[in-house]
């Protein structure tokens, strides 16, 4: 079994949903700074899954005993032509609030009806596991871009995500009912699966 899992982020709201799915996997989930972890890892792929690799690739060579998972995510709007993509975290410029990024998007999307709205959440994790190499999963999860921002419990662009089945943005769900089928917790549990098959959590 391996030591620990180290999941290669410093954002706290993902470390919360990441801890809560990989629960009882055997191995203590930590993020890059509690393992004591650095690196400034230039993500320049053309998917998710390529940023996702570079990344869990370059964190295993800082830690080569630990199973090094790391992820890509972001927004595709289809009438935006899947903007922002794989820049969905630098849109407008890494240091530009969401508040101002969602209300970018929402004004580029003015007069433009729910049917076109449609929209879609993707999650690459790709996981480097000693002396098996890099693997990786992908999640997603369809809806479409709200008129209006709503909700307190998200981040990033869950106040502008909506999805039919509950009606409402991704932001006013209760964090149980958006980890029960976000994009970044369905490419966690098939990675789960995955490390699963392989044999990584046995005893």
């Amino acid at each position: 079994m391996a030591a620990r899992i180290i999941f290669a982020t410093g954002n706290e709201n993902k470390m919360k949903e990441i801890r809560e799915i990989l629960s009882g996997c055997g191995a203590p989930v930590l993020s890059m700074k509690e393992a004591g972890l650095s690196a400034d890892v230039v993500e320049d792929g053309q998917t998710f899954e390529e940023n996702a690799r570079i990344k869990a690739g370059e964190i295993a060579k800082l830690a080569p005993q630990d199973i090094i998972l790391a992820d890509d995510s972001g927004l595709e709007i289809d009438y935006l032509n899947k903007e922002p993509g794989i820049y969905s975290a630098r849109y407008l410029g890494e240091d530009t609030s969401y508040e101002v990024k969602n209300q970018a998007l929402l004004y580029r999307l003015a007069g433009v009806e729910k049917k076109r709205r449609t929209a879609r959440f993707v999650c690459a994790i790709a996981a480097a596991v000693p002396g098996q190499g890099i693997v990786t999963t992908r999640g997603t999860v369809e809806g479409y871009i709200g008129f209006q921002p709503a909700g307190e419990n998200g981040f990033g662009y869950d106040p502008i995500f909506y999805v039919d089945e509950y009606g409402c943005s991704t932001a006013q769900l209760a964090m149980e009912q958006k980890n029960a089928f976000s994009h970044r917790g369905n490419a966690l549990r098939a990675m789960k699966k995955e490390l699963d098959k392989r044999g990584v959590f046995e005893k």
